[in-house]
């Protein structure tokens, strides 16, 4: 039986190394992959899913979210805007996050048991009213129409009034009958109103399913309504 040679060893020694140079390369090339997209999604642009009905019929469960986290960089939140948000400190009042906490949940390291998508209806300084004697909701004294109420709803079957402190925002899901938003904290710590720094983004567009891809125009009537003096 022929023997080994030392050519013959050399080969083999050299064809493990060069495979576990091409692993190297490959898990290295993953990692910083995984990397990049998560600090793009922290910093750029996010993907997210909807799990609720509370949005119905503008984003049904199953859609998935474009979100522009970079959309109040160099402008100002608008009434009508559709928003992904983390509710810690207001729609969940006892829940504080801390300064790792948030950067962890920023960078999808934890669970988004605490992110939420509604719609602004009022910003700081505003002051919210629902309903009339017309049954609309009215913004500054000024009755808006909202088309993106879910067919058949009121909106809203609870009557308030409510002012917008400045730095908050006042919330609501366009499936008014079941969506838990603003109006269901009234009594709670801060009004189930949110800070403005607990908002992540903007949500664009609906990007799957791919035959129900769309964009998220404006609710014009709720940016028109003009600002309280």
């Amino acid at each position: 039986m022929d023997q080994p040679t030392e050519s013959d060893s050399f080969s083999a020694s050299t064809k493990r190394r060069s495979r576990s140079r091409v692993w190297r390369f490959v898990v290295g090339a993953l990692v910083a992959a995984a990397v990049i997209t998560l600090v793009v999604r922290a910093t750029v642009v996010d993907f997210f899913y909807i799990g609720s009905t509370s949005m119905e019929s503008t984003l049904n469960p199953g859609d998935g979210l474009l979100v522009d986290r970079l959309a109040y960089k160099d402008a100002e939140i608008q009434r009508g805007d559709v928003v992904v948000f983390d509710g810690r400190g207001s729609f969940l009042p006892y829940q504080r996050p801390n300064a790792i906490d948030s950067f962890a949940r920023s960078l999808r390291l934890t669970g988004n048991d605490s992110i939420y998508v509604k719609r602004i209806i009022g910003v700081g300084g505003d002051t919210i009213n629902c309903c009339g004697s017309d049954g609309r909701l009215s913004v500054n004294g000024f009755p808006v129409d909202e088309p993106y109420v879910f067919t058949g709803d009121n909106p809203s079957d609870m009557n308030f009034t409510v002012h917008v402190p400045q730095g908050r925002l006042w919330v609501m899901g366009d499936h008014r009958s079941v969506s838990e938003d603003s109006r269901s904290l009234l009594g709670a710590p801060g009004g189930g109103m949110i800070d403005l720094d607990r908002v992540l983004g903007r949500v664009t567009e609906v990007i799957w399913p791919r035959n129900s891809n769309r964009t998220l125009e404006p609710a014009s009537d709720l940016a028109e309504v003009p600002s309280l003096k």
